[in-house]
């Protein structure tokens, strides 16, 4: 049975048991792991490899608690009334759903006490449609490392809801923006595989709606 509880060279395993840990410990992260996860992130690939990319690493315990509570507003205002008054997530019991928005409940009031943070951010300009394709790469192979290295994440985009506040914040100059922040630290739970519909409901054969049926 695959160990669901700390690192891993598998990758396969890390991408199955790569679920969203919101419930992380205040322990501190070493730099060690935190370079290997940039250096994932600098990996990725980016339109004509322009790496525009910029990740910023926050600690600091003040701009988190300013972050946190724009984030905490956006939850508390936007976020959860919608999904705690909709349908589950595809593939989710109304239990499983709730335990779910549970934990994003606890994010919410807890995010500043991550001990650190990833903001990957993108110069260049205002954000397009096919902007996310030159920065949401760098963000999935981080989020793979920290599970290759037994660290909890997550992609959460809410504080954007607040973006003009929250990048003053951050101090991020004309021309730059935000795209994600990536809370990590140690989890409080265990991983463990991911739950998603069936490949049968979501892949079709060359056109929409037709059966893909080598699954």
């Amino acid at each position: 049975m695959p160990d669901m509880a700390g690192d891993t060279n598998d990758l396969f395993e890390i991408i199955r048991t790569t679920r969203s840990m919101r419930r992380l410990k205040p322990d501190q992260v070493p730099n060690e792991f935190i370079r290997k996860i940039l250096e994932a992130g600098a990996c990725a690939p980016s339109g004509g490899n322009m790496q525009r990319w910029r990740f910023l690493v926050v600690r600091d315990a003040g701009i988190k608690r300013t972050v946190g509570a724009y984030y905490k507003r956006a939850w508390d205002e936007q976020a959860a009334p919608r999904y705690r008054s909709g349908e589950p997530a595809p593939g989710t019991s109304r239990e499983q759903f709730l335990r779910l928005l549970d934990a994003a409940e606890y994010l919410a009031a807890h995010i500043h006490e991550a001990p650190v943070w990833i903001i990957p951010c993108l110069e260049g300009g205002a954000p397009t449609r096919t902007s996310g394709s030159s920065i949401y790469p760098a963000v999935q192979n981080m989020l793979l490392a920290a599970r290759a290295l037994g660290l909890g994440a997550t992609l959460t985009t809410l504080h954007l809801q607040f973006e003009t506040e929250v990048e003053a914040a951050l101090g991020l100059p004309p021309g730059a923006h935000s795209y994600a922040l990536l809370p990590i630290g140690y989890p409080m739970g265990r991983f463990g595989p991911v739950r998603r519909v069936p490949l049968a409901d979501v892949v079709f054969d060359s056109r929409w709606g037709q059966t893909y049926r080598d699954l």
